[in-house]
């Protein structure tokens, strides 16, 4: 594959970084969604609760629920949207998405309790 690196986005400050919320939850179940070419539901266990978050991940991988059972990070303070018939309360945080790359899952060296904070 022929990858370019993208430009650096501008400067943020700490306080923009700050904003943003990452957790570290386990993908309890990946279902799919009905009627979507792309949308797949995960079951996300933060530790002292649970969320549904919707991915566009159903033709990135050839068995989406490979994925169960893993620790990955998530944005949890995005606004929650409706989609497909669905609530998504939150965004996983992949990598190679936004650059044409296969995505994968941005996880934890090691297990840590769901619900702990990057950054």
């Amino acid at each position: 594959m022929d990858f370019k690196v993208a430009t650096i986005k501008p400067p943020i400050t700490i306080a923009d970084l700050d904003k943003i919320d990452i957790r570290v939850g386990t993908i309890l179940s990946v279902e799919d969604v009905t009627r979507s070419d792309k949308l797949m539901k995960l079951t996300v266990d933060f530790g002292d609760h649970r969320r549904n978050i919707l991915v566009g991940m159903k033709q990135e991988r050839e068995n989406p629920r490979e994925i169960e059972g893993k620790q990955a990070l998530f944005v949890v303070n995005l606004e929650p949207r409706q989609m497909m018939g669905h609530m998504s309360e939150g965004m996983v945080f992949d990598i190679g998405y936004a650059d044409g790359v296969k995505p994968t899952l941005a996880i934890p060296e090691t297990n840590v309790p769901n619900g702990t904070r990057a950054g």
